[in-house]
């Protein structure tokens, strides 16, 4: 069976998007993969000739204001016009985000099931997968383990339909991890840190958007 993977991280390298990418391949290994970063213009017709031909589709990607980044948004818009390449097909999703909850997702979820209907093509399966900026830190932790709990299950789930080609529940999930330390590690280590890089102070996080900007 051939398989297609679209990393659709804006980031180049080291993405969480990746770090899916890279838990899910050894479960469907026996399947012939290709993965395609879409971050820049890259596409060409030879691209889309080999995701139109493959028999399952996988998508990962952040979430970016609740929805699909504006980059894959207008790969998803080419594909539309390549239609005539696409042959009937499964298409799978995951979906991480920086909030905590994996639900937080769903609206993304529902935007590739329209895509889908537009496209003709079968909804096999989607994961929302919350704490996204926190999994990089938990590589070296195998999945079905500690905080990679109920990630390494929704894998194996994932995994097992799209080689049989089958359909499954959305899932969505979130680390096996107290939210209030998740909540204070990410402030420290993650947000704290990156507001610091791009000339923010801490407070300056906490500003509320005033009328004039409107």
């Amino acid at each position: 069976m051939k398989i297609s993977i679209i990393n659709g991280s804006p980031k180049s390298e080291k993405s969480t998007s990746e770090l899916m990418i890279e838990y899910l391949i050894p479960f469907i290994s026996e399947n012939r993969i290709s993965v395609h970063h879409i971050n820049r213009d890259n596409w060409d017709k030879i691209l889309f000739a080999e995701i139109g031909g493959c028999d399952a589709l996988i998508f990962a990607f952040p979430l970016y204001i609740d929805s699909i980044p504006a980059h894959m948004l207008r790969f998803l818009i080419e594909l539309e016009r390549q239609k005539h390449l696409f042959r009937k097909k499964m298409v799978y999703c995951i979906i991480n985000n920086g909030f905590f909850e994996g639900r937080q997702n769903h609206i993304a979820l529902d935007q590739m099931k329209n895509w889908c209907n537009a496209m003709e093509l079968t909804w096999g399966q989607g994961i929302g997968i919350g704490a996204g900026e926190m999994l990089p830190f938990l590589k070296d932790i195998p999945l079905g383990h500690g905080p990679n709990k109920n990630i390494g299950r929704a894998f194996k789930e994932l995994a097992c339909n799209i080689t049989a080609l089958d359909k499954g529940k959305d899932l969505f999930i979130s680390p096996n991890w107290p939210r209030l330390l998740w909540k204070v590690q990410a402030s420290f280590y993650f947000f704290y840190p990156q507001a610091k890089k791009n000339g923010l102070k801490k407070n300056d996080l906490f500003e509320q958007v005033q009328d004039k900007y409107f």
